[in-house]
């Protein structure tokens, strides 16, 4: 491998989707197993989806100490010693015995797995610049699709033959492989090291939090996101349970709106080259709102997999226009604290994700309602501060 195809070449964007895909594999992989958990640890529908959102949150709050660790020591080190991290609290997981272990390994679990979305963000930044920044992220996203199409059908195939436990123990062997590949293949791209001190951090978040439309765009992105952890914190008890679905069709259902997120990455990756990234947001979050009213009509008239599945997949093609260009926005002005400005970003983004995803699983009972509910409120909140963007 050459230096220049170690920094910009087709094999460093398939390394950091395979980075970024640790968020959303770690959780759609066991989604086919969180109603069998109920029964096999003893214990409720809210307690494991609690398992989600203590996931969320560890992964959540671990971002205002990811960034400026990146900032200070470096790229490579805190993705090598987040990774490790991930790799024990997997083994943690796979051998807890009640709910409230799993709910606790999980928050490690998530504390953990922030790296890889946090940093392959910020290396994105790094190396292909301001403006190449949000096409190289779309291409990641496209890459990265592959990991919810895959990790429901091979986290049901698990079940099949092995208890729910296995699904933590093939996260473990994920990240112990991606691990390996990082070590060998991923060069430090840090351009200024910043000092870690506590007033020059919280001078850097500062500037951040006063930032309109860093604020804007973060927060925007991160309501979308919101919706779709709603549905997936949702799904598997929805089609399982009250749809009637069988475990092992569980992943196929997931391809629809898989498809919709391939296809929006596509089209976000062509309007890179031709529109701003806020106008391309603002097309995204309308498609979005478009799909949450189709979901809550659709519902309401037929109970069935499809009135979820096909408005979701406009859900979802409206993320996948709107998540790379929200992130290159978001750190275009940054380039000397990517890492402090991408780890806010997913602060935001998986805090918000975090508290729908709880009101969600408080409220799920006989229907979908409080599903679909959260995702038209997200995308609507969304279209408003969006527009408010186009405005200025």
């Amino acid at each position: 491998m050459t230096d220049a195809d170690s920094k910009t070449g087709p094999g460093l964007l398939i390394l950091l989707a395979a980075l970024v895909a640790l968020g959303p594999l770690t959780i759609d992989m066991y989604l086919p197993a969180l109603p069998g958990m109920v029964d096999a640890l003893g214990t409720s529908t809210s307690q494991v989806q609690l398992t989600i959102s203590s996931y969320l949150l560890g992964f959540s709050l671990f971002h205002l100490v990811c960034g400026p660790l990146a900032d200070r020591f470096g790229r490579r080190p805190v993705l090598i010693g987040g990774l490790a991290l991930y790799l024990m609290a997997s083994v943690a997981c796979a051998g807890a015995e009640t709910i409230e272990e799993l709910i606790l390994f999980r928050f490690l679990q998530g504390v953990a797995a922030c790296v890889g979305p946090t940093l392959g963000r910020a290396i994105a930044r790094d190396l292909f610049g301001p403006r190449g920044a949000a096409r190289a992220l779309a291409y990641i996203a496209m890459i990265m699709a592959l990991a919810p199409a895959i990790a429901p059908t091979l986290g049901a195939l698990l079940l099949e033959f092995y208890a729910w436990p296995a699904v933590f123990v093939a996260l473990g062997i994920y990240a112990a492989a991606v691990m390996v590949w990082l070590g060998l293949r991923l060069p430090e791209s840090l351009p200024e090291r910043q000092p870690l001190h506590p007033i020059s951090i919280a001078r850097n978040y500062l500037g951040l939090l006063t930032s309109r439309h860093y604020m804007v765009t973060t927060t925007a992105s991160a309501l979308l996101y919101a919706g779709m952890v709603a549905f997936l914190s949702a799904s598997s008890f929805i089609f399982i349970d009250m749809m009637g679905v069988p475990t092992r069709y569980f992943g196929v259902l997931f391809l629809t709106t898989v498809a919709g997120y391939i296809v929006g990455s596509a089209i976000s990756t062509r309007l890179a080259t031709s529109r701003e990234s806020e106008q391309v947001m603002w097309i995204g979050v309308q498609i979005s709102v478009i799909g949450g009213l189709a979901m809550l009509l659709a519902t309401e008239l037929w109970f069935h997999p499809l009135s979820v599945l096909l408005p979701m997949t406009m859900v979802t093609a409206a993320l996948g226009i709107v998540l790379p260009h929200a992130m290159g926005a978001a750190l275009r002005c940054y380039p000397h604290m990517a890492g402090t400005a991408s780890a806010l970003y997913g602060f935001i983004q998986m805090g918000l994700s975090a508290l729908a995803g709880a009101i969600v699983g408080f409220y799920l009972e006989a229907d979908a309602r409080p599903m679909v509910v959260m995702i038209l409120l997200t995308s609507c909140a969304a279209w408003w501060l969006t527009r408010r963007l186009q405005r200025s």
